[in-house]
């Protein structure tokens, strides 16, 4: 395949801006957030004036206004898109306006983390501009520790990747089991006994990118047998971080911006939720309200965005596929509402072995991987916030290749992205769509 490498202007900008932590980068000057359309009038100057009383002259430099839109194709606003000028930067209000006031004109970027970027040309005689960015097309494979970390395995993934439409790699930095697989500079994971090296991020992110892919890495957040053993003033229950913690959450938000720096393009958040199951009836979240569940994880996931953007690293979650299909929480605390206003991406978990017998009158949804997976994009595109983009789990296990690629034409119908997965990265080439067909849709 051509896989088309995701260049991110946004990533560039950022680094030159905000440099190393610690170090002596140049910093972004100016960032506002626009909440409302800025009001349209002429531009401001002030003429140069002279005095009797001293022979010098004064002038001040005319301050010159423009203003615009970010949209998609389609019309709608972008919300949290970064238009940056200079050495000054906006940000997108709800509605898509942004607002410049500066002594010269020039070209300004406009990005957002997971979407494409476009360059305008302001001239001083130009007040409006809109700006249209497109969201970027992921289909991944997810990369366990294990693949990560044997050269075999992971050349085989880029060459399933250079053969077919796979153009992104989903990295596990922090897994279910607590275990950070890399050597991580965040120290308490050394500290708690977390840090289980299978991997080199950077050099494997390298030979990725040289590959012209993008690549995720997911972060396992409140599921953490070593944390909680280590700090039970953080714990719920058994190996369950509370979401509400702030000491839990940062180190999850640590582990996030290390990421980040290492050349991640994007940051996915899993075990984003309270516990399901048996754990669930003796943690304590049942004596919350499902409004308390709500905001400790959306809240999480708007530290991680306010973090994470300005790095340049786009923002996804990974979340439970039966919350798309149900009006309430499940007791756990995801709502596509909720998450999906805080991210870039939204990703559930679609695989039908998981659902119970009878689902969509199916004796057996597994023996249905067309079906269940459009019910559950059906499901859930009404409830995305505006901007957000669907990017569904999809089952690479248990089932032939033509069931796989069953599950995955349901998602390209659909118009959306998937990442596939599968516990050990064993893919088959016959499972996976060529560029050709992709581009045919």
């Amino acid at each position: 395949m051509s896989a088309r490498r995701i260049v991110f202007a946004f990533i560039v900008l950022a680094v030159a801006c905000t440099g190393d932590p610690g170090g002596g980068g140049v910093n972004i000057a100016e960032t506002t957030i626009v909440t409302s359309p800025p009001a349209p009038g002429p531009t401001s100057t002030t003429e140069p004036t002279t005095t009797t009383m001293a022979p010098t002259t004064t002038t001040t430099v005319p301050a010159l206004q423009v203003s615009g839109r970010v949209t998609q194709e389609d019309g709608a606003p972008i919300a949290r898109a970064f238009i940056t000028l200079g050495d000054r930067r906006q940000v997108s209000g709800p509605d898509g306006w942004f607002s410049f006031e500066t002594p010269s004109p020039g070209p300004m970027i406009v990005s957002k983390p997971g979407w494409s970027s476009v360059e305008l040309q302001w001239d001083d005689e130009t007040t409006f501009y809109e700006a249209t960015i497109t969201p970027v097309t992921i289909r991944g494979l997810r990369v366990a520790a294990e693949a990560a970390g044997d050269d075999r395995s992971f050349d085989r993934l880029l060459t399933l990747a250079d053969e077919t439409a796979v153009n992104a790699l989903v990295f596990d930095s922090k897994q279910d089991d607590g275990r950070v697989v890399y050597d991580t500079g965040v120290q308490v994971a050394h500290e708690i006994g977390a840090v289980n090296v299978f991997y080199d991020p950077a050099e494997r992110i390298t030979q990725a990118h040289e590959h012209d892919l993008y690549t995720v890495t997911r972060i396992v957040s409140f599921g953490d047998p070593f944390r909680a053993s280590a700090f039970p003033e953080e714990q719920l229950t058994g190996p369950w971080l509370d979401p509400a913690s702030k000491s839990a959450r940062r180190y999850v938000l640590d582990l996030a911006a290390e990421a980040c720096e290492l050349g991640f393009d994007e940051i996915q958040f899993d075990y984003v939720r309270y516990p399901s199951g048996r754990t669930a009836e003796i943690s304590g979240q049942r004596d919350l309200s499902q409004e308390q569940r709500l905001e400790a994880v959306s809240g999480f996931l708007s530290d991680a965005r306010e973090l994470l953007h300005p790095m340049g690293c786009a923002v996804s979650a990974a979340v439970f596929g039966i919350v798309v299909s149900s009006s309430d929480d499940q007791g756990i605390g995801q709502r596509p509402e909720e998450i999906s206003a805080q991210v870039d991406t939204f990703s559930p978990m679609v695989y039908p072995s998981h659902y119970s017998n009878g689902w969509l009158g199916f004796a057996d949804p597994n023996e249905h991987p067309y079906d269940v997976t459009a019910d559950a994009i059906s499901d859930t595109m009404p409830r995305l916030h505006d901007g957000t983009r669907l990017r569904p789990y999809l089952q690479a296990f248990w089932w032939t290749n033509a069931q796989i690629r069953s599950s995955i034409q349901a998602a390209e119908d659909a118009g959306v992205g998937w990442l596939l997965w599968n516990i050990v990265s064993n893919f088959d080439r016959e499972a996976l769509p060529s560029d050709e067909e992709v581009s045919d849709q």
